[in-house]
């Protein structure tokens, strides 16, 4: 588990703004909501303060020391981040999945191509790359490109649900199946559809794995003002030496400073 980290005042307040945790800013409706995950470029949905990097439920609460409540069923500001996420899912401008290392973030279009770029998997690399179960599941999706889960777990033959959810995550993973929609009556299901339908133009754009790291990198620092060793790792989902090669070549091109190992700082807001 990382340390928190005391931030000095200004990053704290340059975050407060650029990461919705003012309570003039917070977010309150699913436009809103984009237009924040639009600014921060990716963002996890559930996490609070306790947890690094933005997130749409502490831009719902608009305060930096947001924590999510035990019982989140009856605390109005999660159910609040929950029902937006729903929205945001069901409007399909803004991608939503289960990224490597259980990362389930939103990606702004503009980042999609940098992450798939790291992640995802093309056509023909899905055989050699997908287990059985993955692939089972696949092939009935791309034949009528939106199912329920229960339909699916029938037509792909896998019965057991964790075996089903693992397909799933595995699929979300490598960026190739997404939630098309959330429904709750007769009873809880999520709709699963093509990554490739809803996003076809960004996920069809090829970016070599430097050029992905560098730009997450940008991503993160253009809105965390300074970034602290291991927190882009947490954020994003990288490894360390990934994060590292993605600010150091932001240090190389002067749009950041290193300050000491795994410390960088946007240039543009000077060095202390």
């Amino acid at each position: 588990m990382m340390r928190r980290t005391i931030l000095p005042d200004e990053i704290e307040e340059f975050r407060d703004s650029s990461w919705f945790r003012e309570g003039a800013g917070r977010v309150e409706t699913v436009q809103h909501a984009e237009r924040f995950i639009e600014q921060v470029g990716f963002t996890a949905c559930l996490t609070d303060s306790r947890k690094p990097g933005p997130s749409l439920y502490v831009a719902v609460c608009g305060r930096r020391d947001a924590v999510m409540p035990r019982n989140v069923q009856k605390d109005p500001e999660s159910s609040h981040t929950w029902l937006l996420k729903d929205e945001i899912i069901r409007r399909g401008r803004i991608y939503y999945g289960k990224l490597p290392h259980g990362k389930t973030m939103f990606l702004a279009p503009r980042m999609i191509p940098y992450f798939n770029a790291l992640w995802g998997l093309r056509r023909r690399e899905e055989k050699a790359k997908l287990s059985k179960a993955a692939r089972a599941v696949l092939r009935p999706l791309r034949k009528e490109w939106e199912m329920a889960s229960a339909d699916l777990r029938a037509e792909s033959g896998i019965s057991d649900r964790k075996k089903f959810s693992l397909a799933m995550d595995e699929l979300q993973a490598a960026m190739i199946v997404v939630p098309s929609e959330v429904i709750y009556q007769p009873k809880f299901t999520y709709l699963w559809g093509l990554a490739e339908e809803r996003f076809a133009e960004r996920l069809s754009l090829r970016v070599d794995r430097k050029t992905a790291l560098r730009e997450i990198a940008r991503c993160f620092l253009a809105g965390a003002g300074l970034t602290i060793p291991g927190e882009l790792a947490r954020v994003a989902g990288l490894s360390r030496p990934e994060a590292g090669l993605g600010n150091r070549a932001l240090v190389r091109e002067g749009y950041a400073v290193m300050l000491g190992p795994g410390t960088y700082r946007l240039s543009r807001l000077g060095r202390d």
